[in-house]
């Protein structure tokens, strides 16, 4: 994927997650104001593609649709933070906001979730109180997964019911 089509693609899969894409002519007009976007950032600069993408290469790892929806609603407000210091008097700006906050407020909070993420890899496992607290609560996260994947082999058990509509 070239970098001219990293944002357009970015911002698709996040549309398309959440059911914004109803019609085609948003999407042309998102186009549109990404291509002046990028024309505001000289997108097209020779160090765009050092290093790879930042955003889709992540989403590879995230596959299921809850999962998808936390890694891309930090996406979103990535993109916000980044478009809250650029020119917003210009229409494809403001545009681009808009949907993105419209997509934000669509989503459960993400951010809470990303929070527990990054405290728990924070934590100093070498610490001899975090390794009490650790100890302490292990039955009870032990208990939490084997009831997880029994209720996983549960669902995929079940045998597929077909529609008679």
């Amino acid at each position: 994927m070239t970098c001219q089509t990293f944002s357009f693609f970015v911002l698709s899969v996040i549309m398309i997650c959440f059911g914004r894409f109803g019609n085609s002519l948003i999407l042309a007009q998102l186009q549109n104001d990404i291509d002046q976007l990028k024309a505001d950032f000289n997108s097209s600069h020779s160090d765009v593609a050092d290093g790879g993408p930042i955003f889709t290469e992540k989403l590879i790892n995230w596959t299921e649709r809850n999962e998808k929806r936390i890694i891309l609603s930090q996406i979103v407000s990535m993109y916000l933070e980044m478009l809250e210091n650029t020119d917003k008097s210009k229409p494809h700006v403001r545009h681009i906001s808009e949907e993105l906050y419209t997509l934000k407020n669509s989503l459960p909070d993400g951010s809470k979730k990303m929070k527990d993420l990054m405290d728990l890899a924070k934590l100093q496992m070498t610490d001899l109180k975090i390794q009490r607290k650790a100890v302490n609560e292990l039955f009870s996260v032990l208990q939490k997964l084997v009831e997880t994947s029994t209720s996983l082999k549960r669902k995929r058990s079940q045998p597929q019911r077909r529609c008679r509509c």
